[in-house]
Formats: structure tokens, C-alpha cells, sequence
């Protein structure tokens, strides 16, 4: 599938699962209940070197971009920079035991937007102003694969302002201030998260989730390169 308008996609399961609840809400939810568990050894300074590092590629750039275009800020509220929703999706794609489907999706995406952007406006995403990024949401929202695509972002800036912070998003508690909501009580720390609990061959599947990723990420990246040589 080259793009987002192959009339021969259809929403997959994992995608209408997604879409049809809160799972993250769900999970923040129960993780309160193993507030109490033993601690797990983490590194807060590691994980946010790597996000850093991140943030110069393309495709972590777009994503960004994406989020800041579509919860961007105001005068009523927080941004997607104030709750960290870029933070966030980093913690769900490289921390939490998402499955490769989904992170296939998101990065697939970010390829399909640049080249969508490319063809109509010889440049990628990030380098659009407000008005051209516009219409590129308006007009790949008008394909099934690009209305989920989107849908899913909105759906990750709704779990990283509403989730505890330590799943990356809602920093102090900025999302719930907003909304004048109070949370549940213990919130899970760094180290007690839902996905650090000892299950077996979880570490293994993480360390192999990151590698692939970071391979789809270069691929995307030699793409996104390729166009902007084109341009």
C-alpha cells in the first residue's frame, strides 16, 4: 500500500479495537492497584537521551508536528508541547508492549503524509505552513486509511493528557488541571508502570520491538530524504 488512498484498505481489528475504547484510560486505571509492587530499576535520563536523539529524525519531527497541528495552543488550554503528547507516543511505541501492527501504522503514516505533501506541495510536513498542513488533514481525511491514521493521533493526545505522567504525557498533572479532574490515588510511578511488571520474556520482546523500529524509522527517513532531493 503506497499511500493513503488504496481503495483497497480496510480498518483492520487491532485498529477498531483501538478506536472503540480507552485502553490506555483502562490500563492507567488498573496500574494504581500495583502502585505497591516492588520497583523496578529504571533510568529516566537514558530514556529521555534516546527521545532526544529521536527528535532529529524525520519521521519523530513529523509526528510532532503533527500533534502540535492538531492540539495546538491556546489561550483556554494546553498544547500538545504542554502535555507532552510526542513524549508520550515515544513511551508507547519504544516502552509499551504495543503491538508491531500499530507501530507499523504510525510510521507507514508518517511516510504516507510526506509523500502525499511532496507531490502536492514539494515539501515535506514539517516544512507546510498552518494553512497547507490544513488541507493536507483535510484532504487525506477523506481516505479510510488517512481518517484512522488521524483518528489514532487524536485517540494518543487524548491518552497522553489524561494518563498518569509517568507514560510520558500529562506533566504535573497539566491535562488534568485543565479538565478539573482528580485523579486516582496512588498514582504509578517511573518503575512501577503497568508494563515493567516481571513478565517473563517482556524485556526480550522490547529490545526486539526497538530494533525494528529503529529500522522502519531509517527506511522512512531514506524515503523522506529521497523526496526532499527530489524537491
Amino acid at each position: 500500500m503506497p499511500s493513503f488512498f488504496n481503495e483497497n484498505y480496510r480498518t483492520p481489528l487491532w485498529l477498531k479495537k483501538k478506536l472503540s475504547r480507552r485502553h490506555l484510560l483502562k490500563s492507567a486505571a488498573g496500574a494504581s492497584a500495583i502502585a505497591a509492587l516492588p520497583a523496578i530499576a529504571f533510568n529516566a535520563t537514558s530514556e529521555n537521551n534516546a527521545y532526544q536523539l529521536a527528535l532529529k529524525d524525520t519521521v519523530w519531527q513529523t509526528l510532532d508536528a503533527v500533534f502540535e497541528h492538531l492540539f495546538p495552543a491556546s489561550k483556554t488550554g494546553p498544547s500538545a508541547q504542554d502535555i507532552q503528547a510526542t513524549f508520550y507516543l515515544y513511551q508507547l511505541v519504544h516502552e509499551q508492549p504495543t503491538s508491531q501492527d500499530e507501530i507499523d501504522f504510525i510510521y507507514r503514516g508518517v511516510g504516507w503524509l510526506n509523500g502525499f505533501t511532496q507531490n502536492k506541495f514539494s515539501n515535506n510536513f514539517i516544512a507546510l505552513n498552518t494553512d497547507e498542513k490544513e488541507q493536507t488533514f483535510r484532504a487525506i481525511s477523506q481516505s479510510e486509511a488517512g481518517q484512522n491514521w488521524l483518528n489514532m493521533m487524536i485517540l494518543n493526545l487524548y491518552e497522553a493528557m489524561l494518563s498518569p505522567p509517568a507514560y510520558g504525557g500529562n506533566p504535573d498533572g497539566n491535562g488534568w488541571k485543565w479538565l478539573n479532574h482528580q485523579a486516582g490515588f496512588p498514582l504509578p510511578p517511573a518503575g512501577k508502570r503497568y508494563y515493567e511488571l516481571p513478565t517473563g520474556n517482556l524485556a526480550v520482546n522490547k529490545q526486539a520491538q526497538r530494533m525494528e523500529s529503529k529500522s522502519l524509522i531509517a527506511k522512512f527517513t531514506t524515503q523522506s530524504n529521497k523526496g526532499n532531493n527530489k524537491a
